[in-house]
């Protein structure tokens, strides 16, 4: 807590914060998620001694869903084995011992995940179960349609930029100007990915998950996108390129959701590969499973098995016994050539996976230099860093009562300028903390946007709006 700003945090306690919504009304749902997962799967196993440990674990998370209703206390961590139970437990005695519903909305929200974790990390049985990958799976079948478009798009794309540059007579200012445009396609299919997080879809329909993801929807939430830095990030990328032609030049994706997102992670990074603007993409997921559809290393190979098997994993009925139309020879094809441009990238150390246990920390990246310099440095040696999602984005911030009018490069503290690491950060707003606006611009939405809470800044609260932020901590 020491490193971290001045400016207060948002509170589960304020009725006019997202937090005060999360901690009755979404964690609850959460849980009880966890709860139905865990009960399905204790159902199918034989083992007694496994079945009876996967009860207790239930009964745990019950008593978790109690404490948090009833407004009980954080308690310390028991030690499971897993890096960071001292600094957690270190932070809730610093903190007051506060109870669920009068606590910093960071804090106990990443609590509450690595509360869940231990559950499992101290079993016999259940070690690395994921009670949330059933529900990314589920979710990534269902984006069928969006998979198969970003797939025929991007394999278009990737033969292009493979074929070389400049060999049908263009000038170079122009091949340039179609890196640029392609870039910020490529990132704005990221940003608008997020839409499906999947600790906010407890209502949506399959229908309204398709229509998130499809590229009229992304046209038409353009205008919302508050912040726009991608032309600065371009820059930085395209110098690169052109100064260090035959040199490392590495990009880092420091990710948010499974499924989908990640599938469209994986888009930008063989994209970057494919066109000469990184040489090598670092991604880095979560330790453990985290913020419910947060990547880890498992979703990397639950995904590829699935664009492994795509006609399979795509026709194989749900559960409610209905079955999909087969892939198209065609769209298999383009699948096969994701998962192959992929998997080559990755036996050749061009697409590498990083986990590192600072990122499923308590507190904000503000301490990165100071409890993870290991980390800290390493993201020094790469030319941008992408931090996608809302998360993320709270984490930069400190999840701080900024003004919103407060430059980025001052809410990001010591990831700032003079610290040696580019940040991008590309969001969707899903909470309250929001920085980079115009003066005024806060208020309009608000008096549009608001609902009948003034001093709620309910529009930044659904994944509608969207910043993206660029910090040159190099220059």
């Amino acid at each position: 807590m020491e490193y971290d700003p001045k400016t207060p945090q948002y509170l589960t306690s304020d009725p006019s914060s997202f937090g005060y919504v999360s901690a009755r009304e979404r964690w609850p749902v959460i849980i009880t998620s966890a709860i139905d997962d865990l009960h399905r799967t204790v159902a199918d196993v034989t083992d007694e001694e496994k079945r009876k440990e996967g009860k207790t674990i239930i009964e745990e998370l019950a008593k978790l869903k109690y404490e948090i209703q009833h407004d009980r206390k954080l308690t310390p961590l028991p030690d499971d084995g897993q890096p960071g139970v001292a600094e957690y437990n270190q932070e809730l005695e610093q903190r007051g011992t506060p109870s669920w519903q009068n606590a910093s909305w960071l804090f106990s929200e990443c609590y509450l995940y690595r509360r869940i974790s231990t559950l499992f990390a101290m079993s016999k049985n259940w070690k690395g179960y994921d009670v949330f990958s059933r529900q990314k799976m589920s979710t990534f079948k269902s984006s069928r349609p969006a998979v198969l478009e970003l797939a025929a798009r991007y394999h278009e794309l990737a033969l292009h930029a493979q074929k070389g540059k400049g060999v049908d007579g263009k000038a170079a200012e122009e091949i340039e100007q179609a890196d640029r445009l392609l870039f910020s396609e490529m990132c704005e299919i990221c940003l608008w990915g997020n839409a499906t997080d999947l600790s906010l879809l407890t209502s949506l329909t399959y229908e309204d998950i398709q229509k998130l993801q499809g590229s009229k929807a992304r046209k038409a939430a353009e205008e919302n996108i508050l912040v726009n830095d991608l032309d600065a990030a371009f820059d930085v990328l395209a110098k690169a390129q052109k100064e260090k032609k035959d040199g490392e030049r590495r990009v880092d994706i420091v990710l948010d959701n499974s499924g989908f997102e990640l599938f469209v992670d994986l888009i930008l990074a063989g994209y970057l590969l494919s066109a000469g603007l990184a040489t090598t993409v670092v991604l880095h997921p979560k330790v453990i499973p985290w913020f419910v559809s947060d990547v880890t290393p498992r979703d990397f190979m639950d995904l590829l098995n699935a664009l492994a098997d795509a006609q399979g994993f795509y026709t194989a009925p749900d559960e409610t016994g209905h079955e999909y139309e087969p892939l198209t020879e065609k769209e298999l094809a383009e699948v096969r050539f994701l998962f192959e441009q992929w998997s080559e990238f990755h036996s050749e150390g061009k697409l590498v996976i990083r986990p590192h246990a600072f990122w499923t920390a308590g507190g904000s990246y503000w301490r990165m230099p100071y409890v993870a310099p290991d980390l800290f440095e390493d993201l020094k040696q790469s030319e941008l860093v992408l931090f996608k999602g809302d998360l993320n984005y709270r984490k930069l911030t400190n999840d701080a009562a900024w003004d919103p009018t407060t430059p980025f490069t001052t809410a990001i503290g010591p990831l700032g300028p003079s610290s040696g690491i580019r940040i991008l950060s590309f969001r969707t707003c899903k909470a309250d903390v929001v920085v980079g606006l115009k003066p005024g611009e806060d208020e309009k939405l608000r008096e549009t946007q608001g609902g009948n809470d003034p001093k709620a800044r309910k529009w930044a609260w659904s994944g509608k709006y969207a910043v993206i932020s660029f910090c040159d901590g190099k220059a």
